[in-house]
């Protein structure tokens, strides 16, 4: 198959820690271009990965040969610059969540129904083999789910030193971290709809749609946590957890248990594009099997996942719908938490 020609709107923190690194070791595309209203980033990052830098997203949408776009900026924008790609001809891979908000995510995907194109929302621990291998063992082995516990915490102030470890010399545009800052000003709302975009798509992935959520958030400064509980569509029940920040190492994995056996699944900051770690207890043969992978950066098969899609016509994953569905599991979890944990049918 040709290599997919594709190009990167937004050109900070996760264009150049995740994307553009993962861009120029995978199969099956090619990087041609990039865009971001910095000149600073614009000129700079193009540079160092030896394309065409743009300051305007419509001359990027008009790059000779362009067939796909990573949308790497922050959620308020995914709808106006998703909507021009695919309005422009072409395929999106939008970081996650799909959209700001659950109508914005309805207009994508049915923006992306209608114009027959892909869309495909940037949740990458989907391509984390261990997740994938938990998720397999979920639908083939260990039965029907009786109990889960899915947790997400993100680490505080180890995080900086440890970004600064893994990240590639970053370029940094200061005007463009001041005017950030004031659209995270609500901290609470922002940490919610950021990870639990993760925790809510994998509660999803390992355990189907849940049927109903409750949920109760506590804060303490700048610290947030959500607890919930989401009852599965075959009668099991599972816990889940986001907290950001915790005063500790990263701490992300869920246990899942089954009418026939057990699946313990420990997963990595994702920087350190490492694979989860996997355990699957067969109670039949009382045997534990623990996969040992080799290819584990999620971000770099994400992309090739992407392309292969659209080459070979496969489904998205996760599609539109998926990142409608995920938006609508977070828009639960603050309606429960605001009303002191009452249930919220889905």
């Amino acid at each position: 198959m040709p290599d997919l020609r594709i190009a990167v709107i937004g050109a900070g923190r996760i264009a150049q820690a995740a994307h553009l690194p993962a861009l120029a070791r995978a199969d099956g595309v090619r990087l041609v271009a990039l865009s971001d209203p910095s000149p600073v980033l614009a000129e700079r990052v193009a540079s160092r990965y030896e394309v065409t830098g743009y300051r305007s997203t419509d001359e990027l949408l008009a790059h000779p040969g362009l067939e796909a776009v990573i949308i790497a900026v922050p959620d308020r924008l995914h709808l106006p610059l998703a909507t021009r790609a695919l309005r422009a001809g072409k395929h999106v891979l939008v970081e996650k969540p799909l959209a700001d908000t659950v109508a914005d995510g309805e207009k994508l995907r049915d923006l992306a129904a209608e114009t027959g194109l892909h869309l495909q929302v940037g949740a990458m621990k989907r391509y984390d083999p261990g997740v994938q291998y938990a998720a397999e063992a979920v639908r083939n082995t260990i039965g029907r789910v009786l109990s889960a516990t899915i947790w997400y915490r993100v680490m505080g102030r180890l995080r900086p030193t440890t970004e600064a470890t893994l990240f590639p010399p970053r370029i940094v545009d200061e005007n463009v971290l001041v005017g950030e800052a004031a659209y995270k000003a609500d901290r609470r709302r922002y940490l919610l709809t950021t990870h639990g975009a993760h925790v809510l798509d994998g509660l999803r992935f390992l355990l189907g749609d849940p049927t109903r959520i409750s949920a109760q958030a506590s804060s303490h400064g700048g610290d947030h946590t959500w607890h919930g509980v989401a009852n599965l569509s075959d009668g099991g029940l599972a816990s889940f957890e986001i907290s950001a920040d915790v005063h500790a190492e990263w701490s992300e994995g869920a246990d899942i248990y089954g009418e026939k056996g057990h699946v313990k699944l420990r997963t990595h900051f994702p920087f350190t594009l490492r694979a989860g770690d996997v355990e699957v207890f067969d109670e039949e043969t009382c045997t534990t099997a623990r996969p040992v992978f080799g290819d584990t950066n999620a971000y770099e098969r994400q992309i090739e996942g992407f392309a292969r899609a659209i080459r070979l016509e496969l489904p998205d994953s996760p599609s539109a719908d998926d990142g409608v569905a995920a938006l609508k599991l977070i828009a639960a979890v603050a309606e429960s938490a605001a009303a002191n944990g009452a249930g919220v049918r889905l």
